[in-house]
């Protein structure tokens, strides 16, 4: 059994068994277990609807998490193909687009769906002046960490960053102003390239639903449409973006006008609102750190591409 460096929730192990190998999660002590079977549950819906995901080997007593011992597990049949973060090809960006899709598809007849969101309520809400306090105090703890010496690299680079972050905060009124209302509902929680197995251009299989919890359907599609990643990495990221947008909307032809145009907005402000990965960095390290390093640094420069093409794009996707 090996470790797989991927993921920050589990722990996550490949292992070799007798005919197959197999995809082990182990969850940390305190994991709300009934909200992952929960999840799990999820993801065989959206099987029975169409998406390709990864089979569920349930233990002897049926179960879909063994709690039977200390170390609470699931597992997975393994799932031929890679993880694609960069450079993201059209075929690979309307698969994930017509996939995903489908998923929202058939979650928004879920009873949950039609339920309060307070995850939605708390993110409209944002404590701007809080933010602004965990900025300053993370600015602290770098340039502290920069005067004690000798100064690693990544706090100067937070340390530059995060005042940038910190400059940047003004402009989240702005872009909250016009948002229309958008729909909620359950989501698959944590829809990126790093949950999305490809073979080539075929996604060969969606990975981790997340516990069900209504959210924006503009943030999940914004999300994978305008990833970090593949910003950064893909110089033509806006052609890309619109592929999967295109085929997202091929397979949920419900969806809202408003929630279509508003997901590049919110995924806009979804980075400038958030500090995952330097947080992390300096109150609570993840289980892959240097990942959430890079991936901040990424979060930073692409939240800059945005704020960039505010004038040109009005922060709207149009079809």
């Amino acid at each position: 059994m090996t470790g797989s460096a991927i993921g920050q929730g589990t722990t996550n192990y490949r292992a070799t068994c007798v005919g197959q190998d197999v995809f082990v999660k182990n969850y940390p002590p305190g994991t709300d277990l009934a909200g992952e079977a929960a999840a799990i549950e999820l993801s065989a819906l959206a099987e029975r609807h169409g998406t390709p995901v990864a089979g569920l080997l349930r233990n002897h007593a049926g179960d879909p998490i063994d709690a039977s011992s200390l170390y609470a597990v699931s597992v997975w049949e393994w799932m031929p193909g890679a993880v694609v973060t960069t450079d993201l090809t059209a075929g690979q960006a309307l698969a994930a687009g017509t996939t995903l899709g489908r998923i929202h598809a058939a979650f928004a007849t879920l009873p949950a769906s039609a339920g309060p969101s307070p995850q939605a309520q708390n993110w409209l809400a944002v404590d701007l002046v809080g933010l602004a306090a965990t900025v300053d105090r993370l600015i602290d703890i770098a340039e502290a960490r920069i005067a004690a010496g000798p100064a690693d690299p990544f706090d100067t680079q937070a340390a530059r960053t995060l005042a940038e972050r910190r400059d940047s905060i003004a402009d989240i009124p702005r872009l909250m102003k016009d948002l229309p209302k958008l729909t909620t509902q359950i989501l698959h929680g944590d829809y990126s390239p790093v949950n999305l197995i490809f073979d080539g251009d075929r996604l060969s299989a969606v990975i981790d639903f997340r516990p069900p919890d209504p959210f924006f359907v503009s943030y999940e599609v914004g999300r994978v449409a305008f990833y970090p990643n593949t910003v950064a990495t893909t110089a033509d990221w806006l052609t890309i973006a619109r592929t999967l947008i295109e085929g997202y909307v091929r397979t949920n032809p419900t969806v809202t006008d408003d929630d279509i145009r508003s997901c590049a907005r919110v995924a806009l402000l979804q980075l400038l609102t958030s500090l995952y990965g330097v947080k992390q960095h300096y109150l609570k390290p993840g289980l892959f750190q240097d990942a959430l390093d890079e991936f901040w640094l990424l979060r930073h420069r692409v939240s800059g591409y945005g704020l960039e093409c505010k004038g040109k794009y009005g922060h709207t996707y149009t079809p």
